[in-house]
């Protein structure tokens, strides 16, 4: 047997985000003011619904925890990208890629679980008016995060565990910016049939209940609106929850073509950073101006911030 295949791996080499040196630094202004972009949007909104007692209530208690995470999950990648775009050090430790790969899968697991939250409480608040404020109580509501986060943790601690229980004595080489279940699987020298399988059945359960509870929500929604007669009365209850059908639409749109797609050599790398970068650094950014946008409770309470 070949000595390099029994080196064990001690570190991985990250992909490169352009093949030509002289885009390295546009690239990085550009990610930094995104990142920056990121950051002031979702931390604006933080701030307006803690001092704006309007907003104390479970949609927008919801809806700082969305914030949070979308703080959260570029600050995962973003800050070694950066740093790799300086030094051209596209390396990353091997403990380094299992804490990014274990926070990563984490936030987004627990994003999955959020929106299908989010779902069920618009769908709380337009089906059953009257009862909402008996329904989705505070307790309630920290309840539910408190699950949310947990089961988002949890579920990314295992898959992290069989991950980098593998044994790796290939290439080091990552097919993406950041370390991810799929493209770590992917360079193991061992059978990855359990890695493989748990990751299908275990994160495939999770991720379809939370996709049906947020779409079974939407169904009973729509169907609600289209009974109203007024189109002044349908107009209100669409606009309580079309911020939120817009950043589900592109959670799970970008997480499909990044993972559930079927692969194909016409695929090229250039396409898949894109959509990688569309998921884990885009969307956070948007997200704050869509709910912003369109909910004109949170323009008035970032309009009186910003005036204050």
């Amino acid at each position: 047997m070949d000595l390099y295949n029994l080196t064990t791996v001690t570190q991985f080499i990250l992909l490169r985000l352009s093949d030509l040196p002289e885009m390295r630094y546009p690239l990085f202004l550009t990610f930094v003011i995104i990142y920056q972009v990121t950051l002031a949007g979702n931390g604006a909104i933080l701030l307006a619904i803690g001092i704006e007692k309007k907003l104390h209530n479970p949609m927008y208690f919801l809806l700082a925890n969305l914030s949070l995470l979308d703080i959260f999950c570029p600050s995962a990648t973003v800050p070694k990208m950066l740093q790799n775009l300086l030094t051209e050090d596209h390396s990353i430790s091997f403990v380094g890629c299992a804490l990014q790969l274990y926070f990563l899968a984490a936030l987004a697991g627990t994003e999955v679980f959020l929106l299908a939250v989010m779902a069920y409480d618009r769908y709380v608040a337009i089906c059953f008016p009257l009862r909402y404020t008996l329904i989705m109580t505070h307790v309630r509501c920290v309840q539910l995060m408190t699950g949310t986060w947990t089961a988002g943790f949890l579920h990314s601690l295992l898959h992290t565990t069989m991950t980098f229980t593998l044994s790796f004595c290939r290439s080091n080489q990552v097919s993406q910016y950041y370390c991810d279940i799929p493209s770590v699987v992917a360079l193991s020298c061992s059978s990855t049939y359990m890695a493989e399988m748990l990751v299908f059945m275990v994160g495939g359960i999770f991720a379809t209940t939370a996709f049906l509870t947020t779409l079974v929500s939407y169904m009973y929604i729509i169907s609600t609106i289209l009974k109203i007669q007024s189109a002044e009365g349908k107009r209100k209850a669409f606009s309580t929850c079309g911020s939120h059908l817009i950043v589900v639409s592109l959670f799970y749109g970008t997480v499909i073509f990044t993972y559930i797609r079927p692969s194909s050599s016409k695929h090229s790398s250039a396409r898949d950073r894109l959509i990688s970068l569309l998921y884990g650094i885009i969307t956070p950014m948007l997200n704050p101006m869509i709910y912003s946008l369109r909910n004109i409770e949170v323009k008035g309470a970032l309009r009186k911030l910003l005036c204050c």
